[in-house]
C-alpha cells in the first residue's frame, strides 16, 4: 500500500505533515535516491531519506507533556543548547506540538506522532489553550471585554476568547487560535506589557502540580482524548 510521503514521515514519527512539506519543497527528502517532490507516493519497501539520513519506523508512540521553563526553546534541534529537548532524556526522535516562545513557560506537549501532531496544530481545528497572564500595571474591565471580544492584528480579526479576572493585573484567557506571540501582541495593542505568562491548559491537557521542568506521560484516557 502507498502513502503520500508527507504522511508517511509523520506516520514514521519524523515530523509533522505541514513539516514534512517543508522538507520536500527544500530538496531535502529522497526516495530511493532521487529527490522527493510533494505529492509523491511510497511503500514500506522504499527507502526514505531525510537530511542524508534513512528514515527508520520509531519502535513506539511516545506522548509527554512537559512545563517548560521561561528560556528554553520549543525547537526540536538538540545542537541548540537551549533547545526544550535537551530536557527530555531519550534518544527517540521527538518533537514539541506547536510552540511556546522562549519567554512563556507551561504546557508543551512532546511526542513522535506526527498525524496528532497535524491534527493539533492545524488552524482549522480551533483547539483550546488556557494561559495565566499577568500585566505591568491594573487593566480595565473594557480592555479585558476588548480582549475578549477580539483585537485587529495585521489587518485580521482575532477569535473571541473567554477572558476572567483574577485580581487587578492577572487573568486568565481561553483562546482557539495561537498565532505568533498573539497574546503578547494583543496586550501590547492596548498599551499593556506582560510580566508573566504561562499555559496552563490545552485541550484537556492540564497543567496541575506539574513541576517547572518537569515531565510526565500521558494516560491512555488523555492520549484517546487528544484523538477525538
Amino acid at each position: 500500500m502507498q502513502t503520500r510521503i508527507n504522511k508517511y514521515l509523520a506516520e514514521q514519527g519524523y515530523c509533522s505533515r505541514r513539516e514534512a512539506d517543508v522538507l520536500i519543497k527544500a530538496g531535502q527528502v529522497f526516495v530511493n535516491g532521487k529527490r522527493a517532490d510533494l505529492g509523491d507516493k511510497v511503500s514500506d519497501t522504499d527507502k526514505v531519506e531525510v537530511l542524508r539520513r534513512r528514515v527508520k519506523p520509531p519502535t513506539g508512540k511516545i506522548y509527554l507533556l512537559l512545563n517548560k521553563p521561561v528560556g528554553v526553546s520549543s525547537t526540536a534541534d538538540r545542537r541548540k543548547k537551549e533547545s526544550v529537548m535537551n530536557i527530555v532524556p531519550t534518544k527517540d526522535r521527538l518533537f514539541p506540538v506547536g510552540q511556546l516562545d522562549v519567554d512563556t513557560s507551561g504546557i508543551l506537549l512532546i511526542t513522535n506522532d506526527g498525524d496528532l501532531t497535524n491534527k493539533l496544530t492545524h488552524p482549522r481545528y480551533e483547539h483550546e489553550s488556557e494561559y495565566d497572564v499577568t500585566v505591568e500595571k491594573p487593566i480595565s474591565d473594557s480592555h479585558l471585554n476588548r480582549l475578549a471580544e477580539g483585537i485587529e492584528l495585521d489587518g485580521k480579526q482575532t477569535l473571541p476568547a473567554h477572558v476572567k479576572r483574577l485580581d487587578p493585573t492577572r487573568f486568565t484567557v481561553v483562546m482557539r487560535e495561537g498565532s505568533n506571540r498573539q497574546i503578547r501582541r494583543m496586550c501590547d495593542a492596548l498599551g499593556y506589557t506582560i510580566v508573566y505568562l504561562r499555559r496552563i491548559r490545552v485541550m484537556n491537557l492540564r497543567l496541575g502540580d506539574l513541576s517547572l521542568g518537569k515531565y510526565r506521560e500521558l494516560s491512555n484516557a488523555e492520549i484517546a482524548a487528544l484523538k477525538k
